[in-house]
């Protein structure tokens, strides 16, 4: 799998715990202004994600989010990693995706994936062994939809009558994309011809994907994988920066641990607030040379075509991640152009 031309993205969250806490206000316009910097610098992608309900503020509506970034921006495609589709109508996502995409005159990367927090989909009334149909159903009507079609819908957790999406989005068919750590997730993303997108060592799933696009006669060389390390910040100082961040990297792995592990899966261990323990869940604050050949590997491993990983940990300002980003666009990037 080659490096050239690797794709790069940065992801957020809006994360504001209580222990740090900000104005959201000041929060979200100093990421909008991070973002376009970024752009500037070279960035390919911006990717955001989506929790509900949490005391940190983590962001709950990814596709307005998106839609103040396309406003903000010229180049960057902007994607969402991921949008929990049971949770959501499928009609009212296709419609904002849509709108994001007039907006940002085409730059829409609509990334999909199933949930798993149990209290979210308690929340939301949606029983978890209803994910896989309701997820397939949501992907045909979205599909549908982007496609111009008019149609009706009855299915078991999803009805609608006569059905068409204005205005439609500036790309024809925006490229979905489906995430999960599971074969049933990468084969649903291969069966739909949508991309993959996860994060951390996926390689034995991005191996899977690939197959089962050439089984459903698709040419894998057709589509993408979107995935990174969970943390790869650059710094000329690794060890100052570990200080500064160790106290938000540990709440940011130990929360996510708690849900993974609430839903039973437990690929994300608990940690505690040190270097090595938290390196254990794939995340990393390395020079500009080690970043190259770190991303090098990881490329190699899952055949990443869109190299992401998170921005900002939660609770710092969004400031402190600009040596990153000018340290990726100067010293990194370059090597994989």
């Amino acid at each position: 799998m080659t490096t050239k031309n690797l794709k790069f993205g940065l992801w957020y969250d809006f994360r504001n715990p209580p222990q740090w806490k900000r104005d959201n206000t000041e929060l979200y316009h100093a990421c909008f202004d991070q973002i376009v910097r970024a752009e500037e610098a070279g960035f390919d992608d911006i990717w955001l994600s989506e929790h509900h309900f949490l005391e940190d503020c983590y962001s709950p509506s990814m596709l307005a989010i998106g839609c103040a970034i396309a406003v903000k921006t010229k180049r960057v495609r902007i994607g969402t990693s991921v949008l929990l589709l049971p949770l959501h109508d499928p009609v009212r996502v296709a419609e904002d995706a849509a709108t994001l995409d007039v907006i940002s005159g085409g730059r829409l990367e609509l990334g999909l994936g199933v949930g798993y927090k149990v209290e979210e989909l308690k929340a939301w009334g949606v029983e978890p062994k209803s994910r896989g149909k309701r997820m397939e159903e949501g992907i045909e009507i979205i599909q549908r939809l982007f496609a111009g079609e008019r149609f009706s819908f009855h299915g078991k957790y999803h009805n609608y009558e006569d059905i068409q999406l204005r205005p439609l989005p500036v790309q024809k068919n925006p490229r979905l994309w489906i995430a999960g750590f599971s074969n049933v997730a990468v084969k649903r993303a291969a069966r739909v011809g949508a991309g993959y997108i996860a994060v951390g060592p996926i390689g034995p799933f991005t191996q899977v994907y690939r197959e089962e696009l050439a089984k459903q006669g698709r040419n894998p060389d057709d589509h993408q994988v979107a995935a990174g390390y969970a943390w790869l910040h650059v710094s000329e100082n690794p060890e100052a920066r570990w200080k500064e961040a160790v106290e938000h990297l540990a709440y940011q792995q130990n929360e996510y641990g708690k849900w993974f592990g609430a839903a039973g899966m437990d690929f994300i261990k608990p940690v505690t607030a040190d270097k090595e323990s938290i390196e254990k869940n794939d995340c990393y604050i390395v020079n500009p040379e080690q970043a190259v050949e770190m991303i090098k590997k990881y490329v190699e491993a899952t055949g990443s075509n869109r190299f992401y990983t998170w921005a900002v940990p939660p609770g710092m300002h969004p400031s402190w991640s600009d040596e990153h980003i000018e340290l990726m666009a100067k010293e990194v990037m370059p090597e994989f152009q």
